[in-house]
């Protein structure tokens, strides 16, 4: 299955283990453009520290006035079975939604062609394929990459598109999702993955070898 026919939706989320996801951004793709997009902010299931707002800018008041992140059950449950989901560093938004939803309903296993799991994962993770596209970089944190790269006129031209005029910044939900597509799609430009089928994407975003060979194996075998 190529990766160009199924459609990836990339992923980001605000928040922390204490206040929850206060905003989430999703950029939904397919062959290699963008369809739709989807942000809002989200009432906080605690309190926002300092830390936190420092970070991302969120007010408790402003967040206060939404409806908590967990409304969005069909929304992501939908998104899930549509296709993969992706991330920069994706343990941080899977670990996000098993806080909200341990598991989806049941959708397609796409490292196993014809099956289906319940599971939020596999995921396709931006920083595990740039590290293995550029294995001698300093750090591969999504502002650096961006810089490092010189994708962030990019970028810059896509939140003016898509973002609220507030949101346009690391840290705002919506910015941080479009920047994971963006350097995914340096990535397929340094690499041979523009013609690679899904399931090797997937492999390579796995962390480590023994993960990314585990699913060959089990086909061998």
């Amino acid at each position: 299955m190529h990766w160009q026919t199924t459609p990836i939706h990339f992923i980001d989320f605000e928040g922390s283990p204490q206040s929850g996801i206060v905003e989430y951004g999703v950029v939904t793709v397919l062959n290699s453009s963008i369809l739709e997009t989807h942000t809002r902010l989200c009432a906080p299931v605690g309190k926002i520290d300092a830390i936190s707002f420092a970070q991302h800018g969120i007010r408790e008041e402003d967040a206060a006035t939404h409806t908590p992140f967990s409304a969005e059950w069909e929304c992501f449950n939908r998104l899930r079975q549509s296709g993969v989901l992706a991330a920069h560093h994706a343990s941080v938004e899977d670990g996000f939604l098993r806080a909200v939803w341990p598991y989806p309903s049941a959708a397609p296993d796409f490292l196993n062609e014809g099956q289906l799991t319940a599971h939020w994962s596999p995921w396709l993770d931006t920083r595990q394929l740039a590290q293995r596209t550029w294995e001698k970089l300093d750090n591969y944190k999504l502002t650096f990459l961006l810089h490092t790269l010189h994708l962030t006129d990019t970028l810059a031209s896509l939140a003016d598109r898509y973002c609220p005029p507030n949101r346009r910044r690391p840290h705002c939900a919506l910015y941080d999702a479009l920047a994971s597509y963006v350097l995914f799609q340096r990535i397929l430009c340094e690499t041979t993955w523009e013609n690679a089928d899904l399931q090797r994407l997937l492999r390579e975003s796995k962390a480590s070898l023994a993960q990314r060979n585990e699913n060959v194996q089990t086909k061998l075998f």
